[in-house]
């Protein structure tokens, strides 16, 4: 198959989807909305014939799973990108020169945006939306374990479209295929940037092999260090709501680590897990102190790989650590750089925290079950960020756009 003809199509329609009104992309956007809404027994249907083909004891069955409220959920987010305003023509900076040369920096599209992604049949359509308001094609590579929903998905999006007379290459899904990766990284020319999203596999596999520019979307190894002035209430809910609220997204909890000098509490703290059937995997001193309360059925003593690992999964590891310096060199040496919290009422230890983590988001006393773009209050995302070029953390729309030097003379020529 000649993938290039997806290409092209592609880039041509990147040469018509800037001139649109930002009237016209809002009214389509509201449009797309209601039609996922009203043709959600449509993406059931389909999406139930991809769940069909994953066991559900895998990681990715939950984050391929639509159901109707999540289907709502995906057309309040474009709704909320509709709501915002677009950063297209903002000027970033503008100047006159000595010799009147008049300079402006202004946001511009990226261009072609292509996205390859897993077991997410959301994707689909927060990368259109945020990237049609944006003025960016979309070329997407869904991975076949969401064939059939990402389709479903996709044909609904080119109907309302088509329905205001929008050419529907803007949005262009390729054949779930191996091949058409393969297309998709060799692309260059085509393609102005790539972005990965689901496993840290994937995403070191499109790193290693794309001929395009890529924004990496980094998996999350995330750590929450409950400090020796530690709120045990707050702890507890906390840690409760950053593990189990979704096991299966990249924010979700997969370390705790305890100070020393609070090990008195580290039971009461945990518990909450049990009645979650969390399973943890303790370092020596947590679980000797773990085994007199925590279910024995959920309880295993901790092995090296345990420390490093996303879990993805009702599984967590729990570290005790000396001191607040030592949980900084912790997380230094086995975190993502995705999310990274501290539970602390010392003012001084949140700022050094919160100063030395390098990470795309940390936080005090919060979950971080919040690195989320809708959260963050970019409407959507298009992936997390966990790099430090051109964008990092939730990318929403500032992050699908470039910039380009605007500079209007008056007959100057330079000597």
């Amino acid at each position: 198959m000649d993938y290039n003809i997806y290409f092209e199509k592609a880039q041509q329609a990147s040469r018509t989807i800037t001139g649109l009104a930002k009237e016209k992309i809002d009214s389509i956007l509201f449009d797309l909305g209601l039609a996922l809404v009203s043709n959600a027994d449509e993406i059931l249907i389909a999406n139930a014939k991809d769940l069909a083909k994953m066991p559900i004891e895998d990681p990715k069955y939950d984050r391929l799973k639509l159901t109707t409220e999540r289907i709502e959920g995906i057309a309040k987010d474009i709704e909320n990108v509709a709501k915002l305003n677009s950063p297209l023509g903002d000027v970033l900076s503008a100047k006159r020169l000595e010799n009147q040369l008049h300079i402006q920096k202004v946001r511009v599209p990226l261009g072609v945006v292509g996205v390859i992604y897993e077991a997410r049949p959301n994707v689909t359509a927060d990368v259109f939306s945020l990237c049609f308001k944006t003025g960016n094609v979309a070329v997407l590579k869904g991975g076949s374990d969401a064939e059939f929903s990402n389709i479903a998905i996709t044909k609904i999006i080119h109907q309302v479209l088509e329905k205001h007379q929008i050419n529907i290459d803007v949005l262009t899904l390729l054949p779930a295929e191996r091949a058409a990766t393969e297309a998709l990284l060799n692309a260059r020319g085509f393609v102005d940037v790539l972005i990965p999203r689901g496993s840290q596999s994937l995403i070191n596999y499109v790193r290693e092999h794309s001929k395009i520019p890529v924004i990496e979307t980094g998996a999350g190894i995330v750590h929450t260090y409950f400090d020796e002035t530690g709120d045990l209430e707050k702890g507890k809910a906390i840690i409760l709501n950053a593990k189990t609220r979704r096991v299966s997204v990249c924010n979700a909890l997969d370390c705790v680590l305890i100070n020393e000098d609070r090990l008195s509490d580290i039971a009461e703290l945990l518990s909450p897990l049990a009645d979650k059937e969390v399973e943890l995997f303790a370092d020596e001193r947590s679980y000797d102190i773990l085994k007199a309360s925590y279910p024995s059925t959920l309880l295993n003593r901790a092995l090296p790989e345990h420390f490093g690992t996303e879990f993805l999964s009702l599984k967590m590891a729990v570290k005790v650590v000396r001191d607040l310096d030592e949980a900084l060199d912790h997380i230094a040496n086995y975190s993502s750089k995705h999310s990274e919290a501290i539970i602390s009422e010392d003012a001084k230890h949140i700022a050094q925290f919160l100063n030395q983590v390098d990470a795309a988001a940390v936080y005090a006393n919060t979950s971080t079950a919040f690195t989320d773009g809708a959260q963050f209050g970019l409407g959507a995302e298009i992936g997390i960020s966990t790099q430090k070029l051109h964008a990092r953390g939730p990318m929403g729309l500032e992050e699908l756009t470039s910039y380009k030097w605007i500079v209007q003379g008056n007959g100057q020529v330079r000597i």
